[in-house]
């Protein structure tokens, strides 16, 4: 069965991302650079990780994550990443208001799934029975799959940065094992991986 693998940057106090986002702040009010500096201002450096983050078969994320718009759907918001997502695969946005799918340059359509994380998995599942699963976050998503038992792998990018306050990552979670697979530290980050033991 395909691996499942949350992905994510975090502050070195957990913080993903806060509440108040609007289209200007895809993150909320985290002062900018925080969290990915990394990625913009050391590609190279980084190159192998950020290739791995897109290299899913299918991707799971939060409505948050896809856009600061709450309630039923408004307009005609298309995401943060421009005409052509970095995903170039199906992306299903776990959401409560039904949407047609929506199809991006590159390959890439959001899927909006209104009837859970185990109905959202299930359809990665279907949509790419040979590459791993990813879930891209927010932090509310992911402390949700990591909290049903469902993620197998949490591959974090971790920046030094204190933020003091927002959506932490393991928050609610619960007590869970981790098996240190790998870590790479870099000049504006720290890339560690983890296996999530499961219950025997």
């Amino acid at each position: 069965m395909q691996p499942v693998i949350a992905t994510m940057s975090v502050s070195l106090d957990g913080v993903g991302a806060r509440a108040d986002q609007t289209e200007e702040q895809p993150m909320g009010d985290i002062p900018p650079g925080s969290l990915h500096r990394w990625m913009f201002e050391t590609p190279d450096e980084n190159a192998a990780e950020m290739a791995e983050i897109v290299s899913a078969g299918a991707y799971i994320m939060g409505r948050n994550m896809f856009g600061p718009i709450r309630g039923e759907w408004a307009g005609d918001w298309r995401g943060w990443w421009g005409d052509e997502p970095p995903y170039h695969a199906p992306v299903f946005v776990l959401t409560h208001h039904p949407r047609e799918p929506l199809e991006m340059a590159g390959g890439t359509t959001f899927h909006f799934v209104t009837d859970g994380i185990h109905a959202a998995l299930e359809r990665a599942r279907d949509a790419s029975p040979d590459r791993p699963i990813h879930v891209a976050g927010g932090p509310s998503t992911t402390n949700a799959y990591l909290a049903a038992g469902l993620v197998d792998e949490l591959m974090l990018q971790i920046s030094p940065s204190v933020l003091g306050r927002g959506l932490r990552l393991f928050d609610g979670v619960g007590e869970i094992e981790l098996e240190q697979i790998s870590g790479r530290a870099a000049s504006l980050v720290t890339h560690v991986r983890y296996r999530v033991r499961k219950p025997v």
